[in-house]
């Protein structure tokens, strides 16, 4: 609160002060005046305003120079009265703004005079708030045609601080003044808004300060980047603010053809404007230039405040000056689709906004001139869109496009009107199809093939993403930048929304036919119409009314259309590998590049006239991938467009999709996979298994039919197989008949197809032990806990050892090796054949009748002996595949080991000659068999793995260690080591499910010794390791005394008795053993 609130308590302390001031001008004066100002009241000051204005004044008006700093201190003092009071008068308001003004003018100079930084700074915030301060309607008042010369008088001055200054502060204090000088500020200190007579008044006047005001801005806005962006934005805002104002159509339109003649001098009545339709013209042509220099300038700014106001610049004179800048509207209306996909997401959001507004006030669609001019502009850019995307720069080309997808989406329901032109149709097609051409010479997606079947099965769950927003990353020869391939999609998708879908979908589908050239482009676009006619993803800014619209029925008669087109003979089984005359098996080498010759092969048989034609090249190949996969895509997407009305398609749509699914071409399998899912979300299936065995019924069929014509439908077991890893146990019933007619087919086929037959067999296989695991784990598992338990009683009681038991511990010992060699006595003998009658008399009972094996076990069975005739193809993929199917045969049968046995004792022979003689990648596998085998059926593979396989195997092991040692690190990476690696890690496991006799036992022992030498490799060490631990297990004693033969920690072994005589080994006690290091690791394992 003020120390002073009355006027006459006020003018006491003021007065000596005003009248000191009055006799000297100093700078003390003025601050001792600015400080007693502080203790007064508003309403004091009010009534004292003039009183203390006079001092100062008289101080601004006294001739002579006068010091910078007195005036600066003046003109302080001034503004502080001008925030604290209002102006009432008139004339007082005219005469102060004079002379705050003549503070900036140079008589000598057409410029502002050369005063300092804070003086300039001070005048123009006097002049701020002078014009402020105006009360009432005193603000109208002050603009008559009288006050013109000394308006443009400051005008030019702050201009011309504007331009030329170097402080940024005082450029952007200048410009925020201009804006009050044109009433035109944003602040709401005015006391109300101009009526429409008012504003046509104050907009003639103002009008005669436009070509500078404009001009000299222009040359503020395209200045340089470094002057910083507040300038230019400030500059933006009074350019546009200024120019919607004086330009405004709806002024414009009341504006009497003839003048009234101002009661003025004739010098000031010379420089007022008549806003006639002559002017008008003349005004708008001309500044149609400067926006067009501004626009180019301003769209590319780097700041995205600068970018902003000038959307907010276009927003202005298109709503405001539509008619009277005509010529400027093509370019404002293509800086604001330009900014559209911005990088800000302010500009963004902001030009979304003025979009609508000038939808939903239908700037555009209600104007056929403007319509006119975007349909000609976009029809312009749409011919030089290819030798734009040709020349330009990334950058470029997304602003470009951005443009064509702006136009598109101010001209909405219009496009429809545009598209009917043929010329318009063939235009745009012709670019797009140019622009979206791939890069197809990667040998990558030829040489990336699925050699295992892991990953076909698709994704148990949908997520919660849209699935149908993936799509796969592709390389296009006229653009890297992933935005651009974004902004055509949109583009496509408001063609398809907007448009005609019969016209666009005819069009682009006689481009797809007219050249494979065109093909993948058409397909791609003809996806994204199906999304954008279906309304899904497509920003409205119209809101488009039902009459053009696609209705769903006529929509899926499309989908339906395309999608034969699509899964066609000729546009489906396209060549994506290097196929061999005789079949689809390709011999795989051991050396070189195998991806492009080897695998199953996923070409349609090719007619007879298309066997002389030269071999496809990379390019085709991968041209033919790319279709495929950009189909599946569009499968994908017709199911996200029609919802679950695509259930009526699934019929001719998902057997195709199933047979890609198993495409030996990793990225056609990896989108078919994809497609599936999102077939999943549109039709409303919980997961791809669920959508398989809903629709198992015709998919068997359709298996069961084309197999009797393999030849024409090579694929066919390709479904079935992805069929079996994307489903359960319910299946098997329906597909029972149908592995039949595999395994029929098979034997018929046997020497052309094996690979593609054997494929779905482990398929088959995987999915039974999946189904129908292990019934007796459960058991073993306890077992196996028992045992352990066993084990550790012993252990514990080991302490309390007494006579007896060890007395009854060597009998027992005795009694098994009698029984061993065959020593029984009579008398036992006589007591088992009295003990055996009873169970005989008791199952003689029962009726001989063989109970029907379980549906899983008896497919298995024909699996596997199907398996035992392929073992030996010549073909070593085949074999491969046949021993991995072999393993998982043995595991599904491990509960029946009447089926099991003989059919193991049947591929035996053909076992051992693949772990004896054959490829090296076949022993490796040959040697997981083994070790299966060896777990499910020990006892019976005893005596064949000791006679047949384990001398063979330690000689490999023995002759194979010297080369091993001396090896260097590449050698980890060969196959003789992850052979000998194999061997190791698997031959401690073999000896304890086969309970190897002590002989057979020395005999791996004595070939895995030598792996203990660090000398090895680390790996070969920690697997010999594994091996003793096992033999551990098995013999303790003879692994602890072979250890200790071949190192000796210790010299000597005292005695645990007095008469007993000391233990001496003869293992070297030496450090430097390269044995110490593993076998002191093995006897800690033993203590």
């Amino acid at each position: 609160m003020a120390v002073f609130d009355t006027p006459e308590e006020a003018f006491g302390v003021l007065r000596p002060v005003c009248v000191q001031l009055t006799k000297a001008q100093t700078v003390e004066n003025v601050e001792h005046l600015q400080t007693q100002l502080q203790a007064i009241s508003d309403t004091a000051l009010q009534e004292l305003q003039q009183y203390i204005l006079f001092p100062l004044r008289f101080a601004l008006k006294t001739p002579g120079p006068k010091r910078e700093r007195l005036v600066q201190s003046v003109v302080e003092c001034l503004t502080f009265v001008l925030s604290s009071t209002c102006v009432r008068e008139q004339e007082l308001l005219q005469e102060l703004f004079s002379e705050l003004s003549a503070c900036l003018y140079s008589p000598n100079s057409q410029k502002p005079a050369a005063l300092s930084e804070e003086l300039k700074l001070a005048v123009i915030q006097g002049l701020s708030t002078l014009m402020h301060s105006a009360y009432g309607d005193i603000i109208l008042t002050f603009y008559e045609p009288s006050i013109l010369p000394r308006l443009g008088f400051a005008v030019s001055l702050l201009l011309g601080l504007a331009e030329q200054e170097k402080s940024k502060q005082i450029k952007i204090a200048a410009l925020q003044c201009l804006q009050v000088l044109l009433l035109q500020c944003d602040c709401q200190d005015h006391p109300r808004p101009l009526d429409g007579l008012e504003q046509q008044q104050l907009g003639d006047l103002l009008a005669s300060f436009l070509p500078g005001i404009s001009t000299t801005l222009t040359r503020v806005i395209t200045g340089d980047f470094k002057q910083g962006h507040s300038i230019v934005v400030s500059s933006l805002r009074v350019f546009s603010k200024t120019v919607g104002f004086i330009m405004a159509d709806e002024q414009l339109t009341r504006i009497p053809k003839a003048q009234a003649k101002p009661a003025v001098e004739h010098r000031v009545a010379a420089l007022m404007i008549h806003r006639e339709a002559d002017w008008v013209k003349s005004t708008g042509d001309k500044l149609a230039i400067l926006i067009k220099k501004i626009i180019d300038c301003v769209s590319v700014h780097p700041h995205w405040k600068v970018r902003l106001e000038l959307v907010e610049f276009v927003e202005v004179l298109l709503l405001k000056c539509t008619q009277s800048l005509v010529e400027s509207t093509g370019p404002l209306l293509k800086v604001l689709v330009g900014l559209v996909n911005d990088e800000s997401p302010e500009v963004q959001a902001q030009c979304n906004t003025v979009l609508r507004c000038l939808a939903d006030q239908k700037v555009v669609v209600g104007s056929r001139a403007l319509a006119d001019i975007l349909s000609e502009s976009l029809h312009s850019l749409a011919t030089s869109l290819p030798r734009l995307m040709n020349t330009q720069d990334d950058q470029g080309k997304f602003s470009t496009l951005s443009l064509l997808l702006g136009y598109l989406k101010l001209l909405g329901p219009k496009v429809h009107v545009i598209l009917n032109s043929v010329a318009h149709v063939q235009r745009l097609s012709r670019a797009l199809i140019q622009v979206l051409e791939l890069e197809v010479a990667d040998v990558k997606m030829v040489e990336e093939r699925r050699w295992n079947s892991d990953n076909l099965n698709a994704s148990a769950e949908a997520s919660a993403a849209r699935p149908w927003s993936r799509v796969q990353r592709r390389y296009f020869r006229c653009f890297t930048d992933e935005r651009i391939f974004l902004l055509l999609r949109k583009i496509c998708q408001l063609l398809g929304y907007y448009g005609d879908l019969y016209l666009l979908v005819d069009h682009f589908m006689e481009l797809y036919h007219t050249s494979v050239v065109y093909r993948k482009q058409a397909a791609m676009i003809l996806n994204e119409l199906v999304i954008g006619a279906a309304g899904l993803d497509v920003e409205d800014i119209h809101n488009k009314c039902t009459s053009t619209s696609t209705g769903p029925e006529e929509l899926r008669e499309i989908v339906k259309s395309i999608l034969e087109e699509y899964t066609s003979q000729e546009n489906w089984y396209l060549i994506t590998c290097i196929e061999s005359e005789e079949g689809e098996e390709v011999m795989m080498k051991q050396q070189g590049l195998q991806a492009v010759t080897a695998g199953i092969h996923t070409c349609q048989v090719v007619p007879l006239p298309a066997l002389s034609k030269p071999s496809p090249t990379i390019c085709s190949m991968n041209s033919n991938i790319w279709q495929i996969c950009i189909q599946l895509e569009g499968i994908g997407q017709f199911a996200y467009a029609l919802g679950k009305d695509f259930r009526l398609l699934l019929m001719s749509a998902l057997y195709p999709v199933l047979e890609k699914a198993g495409d030996q071409t990793l990225l056609i399998s990896q989108v078919a996979t994809s497609t599936m899912v999102d077939i999943c979300h549109a039709c409303g299936y919980s997961s791809v298994q669920h959508l398989i065995n809903q629709n198992s019924d015709y998919l068997v069929n359709g298996i069961s039919l084309n197999l009797r014509h393999l030849a024409l439908h090579p694929h066919t077991p390709k479904v079935l197989e992805v069929m079996l890893r994307n489903s359960d146990a319910s299946l098997l019933p329906l597909v029972a008949d149908v592995v039949q007619d595999v395994l029929a087919t098979l034997d018929q086929f046997y020497d052309k197809r094996a690979a593609s037959f054997v494929s779905v067999l482990y398929a088959l296989l995987a999915a039974l032990a999946l189904w129908f695991p292990d019934s007796d784990s459960a058991g073993q598992l306890q077992q196996c806990s028992l045992e352990e338990e066993g084990r550790q009683r012993p252990a514990a009681s080991e302490a309390s050892t007494t006579a007896e038991d060890i007395e009854q511990f060597v009998l027992s010992y005795l009694q098994e090796k009698d029984v061993a060699e065959g020593n029984v006595s009579d008398l036992e003998a006589e007591e088992e054949e009295q003990s055996s009658p009873p169970t005989v008399d008791e199952n003689d009972a029962l009726p001989d009748v063989e109970l029907p094996l379980p549906m899983h076990i008896q497919i298995a069975k024909d699996v596997m002996e199907r398996c035992i005739h392929l073992s030996s193809d010549t073909n070593l993929k085949v074999r491969l595949k046949v021993l991995d199917v072999l393993g998982l045969c043995v595991e599904v049968l491990q509960t029946h080991k009447n089926q099991l046995l003989p059919l193991a004792h049947r591929a035996w022979p053909s076992l051992v000659h693949r772990l004896t003689s054959d490829d090296p990648l076949a022993v490796l596998r040959a040697f997981k068999v083994l070790q299966i085998l060896g777990s499910r059926c020990g006892d019976f593979l005893r005596s064949r793995f000791c006679k047949d396989v384990l001398p063979k195997l330690a000689s490999s092991l023995i002759t194979q260690a010297p080369i091993s040692a001396r090896a260097g690190p590449v050698y980890s990476h060969t196959l003789a080591f992850k052979l000998q690696l194999a061997v190791l890690q698997g031959l401690g496991p073999l000896c304890e499910s086969l309970d190897l006799g002590e002989g057979d036992l020395n005999k791996v022992a004595d070939a895995c010794l030598i792996y203990l030498s660090t000398k090895q490799p680390v790996k070969l060490q920690e697997a010999a390791r594994s091996v003793f631990l096992h033999l551990i297990k098995v013999d303790p004693d003879s692994t602890w005394l072979l250890l200790h033969e071949l190192y000796c920690p210790e010299q000597q072994f005292t005695a645990p008795h007095p008469s007993l005589h000391p233990v001496q080994l003869q293992g070297t006690t030496k450090p430097q053993n390269p044995y110490a290091t593993n076998v002191c690791h093995l006897l800690l394992q033993l203590q």
